[in-house]
């Protein structure tokens, strides 16, 4: 069966465990198997999965996550299992692919900071924010064990080839495996006593506080030092360090296939090749702009999408661009990953995927095909112009350099500097007689090694492609055994004006009075101070947190002293969010078919960091809401030119509206253009304004209608030189219009013919009227050769005006006209009147065409 249900007792578990619809292509049994060169792909446009066979390049099983539709999805999956998690939502769902079960469903703070990963059957979810790592039995999303615990902000999560899961902890600069512990027997199950995942290795990667990013290898992980430009490989215990020549952020790829590491830096539209411990080749990517995805190994080639435009760059080890695959073709998202012995092209935006074999053979894989699911997405609209290259310079002075003294050590910390145009790589605390490098997304130092009693001050730049920008000086502090306590915990609270409330309880100053609290902002491997207060609160401004992102905070009480106390514990995750912005690319046009309507569409809202519930649209005062980014509004006047507004609404309210016009539309309008005639038909040309409507139109005079184009019509079966007035109507949804035009047909003539024949009576029988007695080209007020009833007689040549025919006594005009012989007669003009002549006595001028005239 193709296109439809697959028809297996396991679905009606599935739907009623998610809701979820499947479909799949071929019959059941392969709906159901577990294809060892397969890969499941997001489609955001219509929240849909699709497993894509790599041998075949086709879609075999297609899944329909209800409210998933223009959703980020994280996927994880293996050959028997996969894992959703809804990043608007924070949903993580499982499902057996051998049974197309789900199996459970938990649920996490939605935004990114979390994730979740798999290998085999080990299922790990990863809280970056809080810095907890959690196996879950994959079967049942149950905890199994108790979680490893880091320093919040960590960055990683992903599994090696051998199964190790692999996390960086930026604050202390290091990276450690964790291994999984074994499941129980039934799932859902406590595991035995003291089985948990384990952290069994960590390595020092950097000095702490720099940024980090991770990609796991085949065995062990590289961990990309953004700050100091380096990265090191950790293979079988050994770590090696490679410094690397890039001048702005590099980007990895979630996994390394392969013995070399690409590092992709998008600001300079490169890619290094990293081996053992040196870079061994750097390549540029065609075309402009920052928008690079992280360049993946996959046979031989390192292949890299420019999201900007859609396309993937394949490049031959020596770095030489060999291959350029359209993709996309327009602006969005690219996913590249590695799986089965297939590279997976999928930009989630898109109907269509690639696939690529060992051979660097690219297949095209129509994600839509067969009309499986659903409505077609709307329409694409065209991508907008390229963004004007800013000018680039040096960075800035970072923003509010404060220190706050600790126990022999001080706490550095500020906001970011501008960038100018290029991208911080890193900043620079110098102060006491040291120098470190902090990562560009930390903004926080931790300087020890200090003496009690003296008085240091610290100043801080930021460094980007273009060089060393200007310091800005810290406060001076003075170091001292007598630090506060840190606030004993720590609630936070996202509030829909896209503020976040950070609050605590008062902290104990050991004998000094709190002047303030520092809040520092944590997220998946980054942290940044948020502010300072004097109260036991803070309000985060709107829009100083990223909408849809996970944060977590720490407070450090500072004394009148200048002291400041260790960071609190960590407080709950927020994810802050504010109303939905104005929808894009808003369009209304007039629905033709539908009186008083117009058509709506638009692009997706930006959520603000909640997914967005409903669209309302409004237009002269009727209202609609949908969820989709399409809709009618009906109602309206016809032909009326109305302002169309639409807004999007989320948890936290309606956002701004995006307004358009448009016009319903109106009752056509006919301008004639120009009329002819022969003699039994008119002809009138015209043009009509439909007034956005579909319009038909008619013609209709002396009791005749024509139909057809609006443009000419053609009204036939008239009488000959008569005058008419032709009247058109127009018709659409909305009404009629109509206009007229006189024409008067042509007259058609007709010559009596008797002509004598050559001898006797013959000779002399049409040369003048005998009353009495028959004669040719008699006129008879009736259809009759009536001697009573005779109304005239015409010589032979006369030219008489036809009007009409009408059937009566049949007249033979012998040798006097060619034998003709009928039963017609016409009415035509002659001497003493309007009657009737046989038509044998008269030849209609132009070819003798009795079908010209109507019937009398």
């Amino acid at each position: 069966m193709r296109g439809g249900l697959v028809t297996i007792g396991t679905v009606a578990a599935l739907l009623a465990a998610m809701g979820l619809t499947v479909l799949g292509l071929g019959a059941a049994d392969n709906a159901v198997a577990s294809y060892d060169a397969s890969s499941w792909l997001w489609s955001t446009t219509r929240g849909e999965l699709a497993r894509v066979n790599g041998v075949t390049a086709r879609v075999d099983t297609r899944m329909e996550v209800p409210g998933g539709r223009r959703h980020q999805m994280q996927v994880a999956q293996t050959d028997r299992l996969l894992i959703l998690r809804d990043l608007k939502t924070g949903q993580v769902s499982s499902l057996d692919l051998a049974t197309l079960q789900i199996t459970a469903t938990t649920p996490t703070a939605p935004g990114l900071g979390v994730s979740v990963a798999l290998h085999e059957d080990a299922a790990f979810v990863v809280d970056a924010v809080q810095g907890i790592v959690r196996q879950l039995d994959p079967r049942a999303l149950t905890p199994v064990g108790e979680p490893v615990r880091y320093p919040p902000g960590i960055a990683g999560g992903a599994f090696d080839g051998a199964g190790k899961l692999w996390i960086a902890v930026p604050s202390e600069g290091t990276v450690s495996a964790v291994t999984a512990a074994e499941l129980p027997e039934t799932p859902g199950d406590a595991p035995p006593a003291g089985l948990s995942p384990k952290r069994v290795e960590t390595y020092d990667v950097a000095e702490p506080a720099h940024e980090l990013v991770v990609s796991t290898l085949d065995e062990g992980v590289a961990v990309l030092d953004r700050t100091s430009a380096s990265l090191v490989t950790v293979v079988g215990g050994r770590t090696t360090r490679a410094e690397l020549t890039m001048t702005a952020p590099g980007y990895l790829p979630t996994r390394t296939s392969g013995q070399q590491v690409p590092v992709t830096v998008p600001g300079e539209r490169s890619v290094h090749v990293v081996r053992d411990s040196r870079e061994v080749k750097r390549f540029t990517v065609p075309g402009d702009g920052v928008r690079l995805s992280p360049a993946v190994a996959w046979a031989g080639r390192f292949y890299c999408a420019d999201e900007t435009t859609g396309t993937v760059y394949a490049f031959d080890a020596e770095g030489q661009l060999v291959q350029t695959v359209k993709g996309a073709g327009r602006p969005g998202p690219v996913e590249l990953e590695v799986r089965e012995n297939h590279l997976f092209i999928n930009p989630p935006d898109s109907s269509t995927a690639q696939v690529v074999d060992d051979r660097n053979q690219v297949r095209e894989v129509d994600k839509y095909a067969n009309d499986v699911l659903g409505g077609d997405p709307p329409p694409v609209a065209p991508p907008p112009p390229p963004p004007k290259k800013p000018k680039v310079s040096k960075p800035g002075a970072p923003k509010s350099v404060t220190a706050a003294a600790g126990d022999a050590s001080a706490r550095v910390s500020w906001q970011a500097a501008a960038s100018n145009g290029a991208e911080i790589t890193r900043y620079v605390v110098e102060g006491a007689g040291q120098t470190r490098q902090v990562g560009a997304n930390q903004r926080s130092l931790e300087v020890t090694g200090l003496t009690n009693g003296e008085t240091y001050t610290f100043s801080v730049h930021a460094v980007n492609a273009k060089g060393e920008g200007p310091a800005r000086r810290s406060n001076p502090v003075v170091p001292t055994a007598e630090v506060p306590d840190p606030p004993a915990s720590v609630t936070a609270e996202a509030r829909p004006d896209g503020t976040v409330r950070v609050s605590w309880p008062e902290a104990d100053g050991q004998g000094n009075k709190i002047a303030k609290y520092a809040v520092t902002a944590t997220s998946a491997g980054a942290s940044a101070p948020a502010g300072e207060s004097a109260k036991t609160e803070l309000v985060v401004a709107a829009g100083q947190l990223e909408y849809g992102t996970q944060y977590a905070f720490t407070v450090t009480a500072v004394s009148e002293k200048g002291a400041g106390s260790k960071a609190s514990p960590v407080s709950n995750t927020v994810v802050p969010f504010t109303a939905p912005k104005a929808p894009g690319e808003l369009r209304a046009s007039t629905v033709a078919d539908q009186p008083g309507t117009v058509a709506v569409q638009w692009s997706p809202a930006v959520d603000n960091g909640r997914p967005v519930t409903k669209y309302v649209v409004e237009a002269a005062g009727k209202s609609v809401e949908v969820t989709d980014v399409r809709a009618t509004v009906g109602g309206l006047g016809n032909g009326q030119n109305v302002t169309v507004k639409v807004k999007a609404v989320n948890e936290a309210g309606a956002g701004p509206e995006a307004s358009t016009t448009a016009r319903t539309v109106a009752e056509p309008r006919i301008t004639v253009t120009g009329s002819s005639a022969d003699a039994t038909s008119v002809t009138v040309t015209f043009t009509v304004d439909a007034g956005g409507g579909r319009a038909s139109c008619t013609a209709a005079t002396g009791g005749k209608t024509a139909s057809g184009s609006c443009s000419s019509l053609r009204v036939t079966g008239l009488t000959p030189g008569t005058a008419y007035t032709v009247t058109l109507t127009a018709s659409n949804a909305a009404g009629k219009g109509t206009a007229s035009r006189a024409q008067t047909t042509d007259a058609l003539y007709g010559i009596a013919t008797c002509r004598n024949g050559s001898s006797g009576a013959e000779a002399t029988y049409c040369s003048r009227d005998v009353p009495g007695e028959r004669n040719g080209n008699e006129i008879f007020s009736v259809t009759q050769q009536d001697n009573s009833r005779q109304a005239g007689w015409e010589p032979n040549g006369a030219r008489l005006k036809a009007y009409c025919k009408k059937k009566g006594e049949e007249v033979y005009a012998y040798i006097y006209n060619n034998d003709k012989r009928s039963t017609w007669w016409v009415r035509v003009d002659h001497s003493k009147g309007r009657d009737y002549i046989p038509w044998a006595w008269l030849n209609l001028e132009g070819g003798d065409d009795l079908n010209l005239l109507p019937t009398c």
